[in-house]
């Protein structure tokens, strides 16, 4: 025989769950980080890449769960390589963001990369990144056109003007950018080198806008500490231009709490 008693006790524990339900989804955001090899490499930290596929192990994720337990929070990070299709390619340079978010935006994905529009029906938080290789930036003939894939600074300009005014059309999203991660001195000119760091500098001064829904973080600046190139004992052996383990460890948790603090602005 059901009592008034059990049907309470019933109806208590209902309104509980309920309550915790709305109290998890509350403090949820669902984030999405877009990449290539260096930015994975900040991700995994010291983490082996086969143990990361094998077992969805990463630096990152124990810190920022860490983050989670500590503030009682409940947020959803992903990453994935973009644009990641063999139909669009594997280049993510200002052009490409411009030609997958802005001249070819909408409801479906184009060449099999998402748009904005479906990042943020599902991404509170969208973070995304240049190919270290951004910055072989070349001398341009002083006309600049936002269709073309020519890495210069004129061109970089009116892709990034047209992303941001992208990016505001969707103002309950808040998006993080990477400055542009920068090449070793062995596979960059001095010119290239130089324009990247005036293009830099443009991103920080001009571009970025207060009180937006945009994010700056600077990871030119941990790279070069105050030079034009990624310093010699935060590279690969060999020169190559992505970051060691040493020098991404030490960057994991630094983005973390950046991505953290970000989420949790107001």
């Amino acid at each position: 025989m059901i009592t008034r008693r059990k049907i309470t006790s019933v109806l208590f524990f209902i309104a509980v769950v309920f309550f915790m339900s709305c109290e998890s989804n509350k403090n949820q955001m669902n984030i999405i980080f877009l990449h290539r090899s260096t930015g994975l490499n900040v991700y995994l930290g010291n983490t082996n890449p086969y143990v990361h596929k094998l077992f969805n192990k990463s630096d990152f994720a124990s810190y920022f769960k860490k983050l989670n337990k500590q503030n009682n929070t409940n947020h959803n990070f992903e990453e994935q390589s973009f644009p990641g299709t063999t139909e669009y390619g594997y280049k993510n340079y200002p052009y490409d963001y411009y030609n997958i978010w802005v001249k070819n935006g909408g409801d479906q994905p184009y060449k099999g990369a998402p748009t904005l529009e479906m990042l943020t029906k599902k991404y509170d938080v969208v973070i995304f990144k240049h190919c270290y290789s951004v910055s072989n930036i070349v001398k341009g003939n002083g006309q600049a056109d936002v269709n073309s894939e020519e890495k210069t600074i004129e061109n970089y300009k009116l892709q990034f003007e047209a992303l941001k005014n992208k990016m505001h059309e969707f103002p309950d999203t808040k998006f993080i950018v990477w400055t542009p991660a920068v090449r070793h001195e062995s596979s960059l000119s001095l010119e290239e080198a130089q324009n990247t760091k005036r293009f830099y500098e443009w991103m920080l001064n001009e571009w970025n806008e207060e009180g937006d829904n945009i994010y700056l973080w600077d990871f030119y600046k941990y790279e070069t500490e105050g030079g034009l190139f990624l310093k010699d004992e935060f590279s690969s052996e060999n020169g190559d231009s992505h970051p060691n383990k040493a020098f991404s460890a030490k960057m994991t948790p630094i983005f973390a709490d950046f991505v953290y603090k970000v989420t949790n602005s107001k």
